[in-house]
């Protein structure tokens, strides 16, 4: 897929982002993002929405550029809501549920993301990436904030 031509991107309309949450179990993958922006947080895999691209295709895309596993089992899980800046550009993050198939979690994008990380569903690190606390905030109320009941109840779509 061809990168986003940042003179395409109007300003005052959000940019698409598309973030996986990949489960071994009750496990879920977590990098630890390094880029200036939201230093030092966690973050599912993820990225920009292509062009023609789908939101599972994204998905299945990014987890694969960024960690080399393979995922099966994607659904729909959500988004965030309020918008959030990065770069001076706002984005609003689309989430898919999947699970891991094979493969190693690597590091494949070394200048963004120090490492990969399964962690306790029930026991995440500190601090999450802003979609990740927005999306958590929001199912709080809908599913008593039980994120594996919620990516257990979701239909697969692949």
């Amino acid at each position: 897929m061809p990168a986003i031509n940042p003179s395409r991107i109007n300003p005052s309309r959000p940019v698409i982002g598309v973030g996986a949450l990949v489960w071994r179990e009750q496990q879920i993958l977590l990098g630890e993002r390094i880029t200036k922006d939201q230093n030092n947080c966690w973050q599912f895999p993820g990225g920009h929405l292509e062009d023609n691209e789908s939101v599972i295709d994204c998905a299945r895309r990014e987890v694969q550029e960024e960690t080399g596993l393979t995922i099966k089992n994607l659904r729909h899980l959500g988004f965030t809501d309020t918008p959030f800046e990065i770069a001076q550009r706002k984005y609003l993050t689309l989430l898919v549920s999947c699970e891991y198939e094979s493969g190693e979690a690597e590091r494949l994008e070394p200048e963004k993301c120090a490492g990969w990380q399964w962690f306790d569903y029930q026991k995440l690190p500190a601090p999450l990436f802003t979609p990740i606390s927005s999306f958590l905030s929001q199912i709080t109320t809908a599913s008593g904030n039980d994120l594996y009941a919620l990516h257990r109840a979701t239909q697969v779509l692949s």
